[in-house]
């Protein structure tokens, strides 16, 4: 009777065994693909909280004229090309299935189309409108 009793104890831990493993191999594909994906989510939402800092600095020169200035403090994160235009500013990330996604942020200005590409890092962005100058610019301090 005792061996019977090891032996059932045995074969659980062993049926317990086979089934955790079965379902770690399903599940683990499973957990990389959401966590890409709040990932890609994560810094989509940073870049555009970036760019809403830009676009709301840039509104705020325009709203005030010529002689203005207004310093914006961004994070970066990963390196990325700001493409500036006279109604809009956007940047295209690279998500984790190596597909691109365009940002866009929209606003009214005086800017001359640009681009510039903001490294990693701490960045200090000026947006300026010189007086008797008829556009806007934005430069790095």
């Amino acid at each position: 009777m005792r061996e019977s009793r090891g032996q059932v104890s045995f074969e659980y831990l062993l049926i317990f065994s086979v089934s955790l493993i079965i379902l770690i191999a399903f599940t683990l594909p499973l957990l990389e693909n959401t966590m890409d994906n709040t990932f890609d989510v994560s810094d989509s939402i940073k870049v555009k909280s970036d760019l809403c800092k830009l676009s709301n600095a840039i509104m705020r020169v325009y709203g005030e004229g010529q002689g203005s200035k207004q310093t914006v403090y961004l994070d970066i994160d990963k390196p990325i090309k700001v493409n500036v235009a006279s109604k809009y500013v956007s940047s295209n990330i690279k998500l984790k299935d190596n597909q691109q996604k365009l940002i866009k942020v929209n606003f009214d200005s005086k800017l001359k189309t640009t681009s510039f590409k903001l490294s990693k890092g701490e960045k200090t962005l000026i947006v300026e409108w010189p007086e008797k100058s008829p556009n806007m610019i934005i430069y790095e301090k």
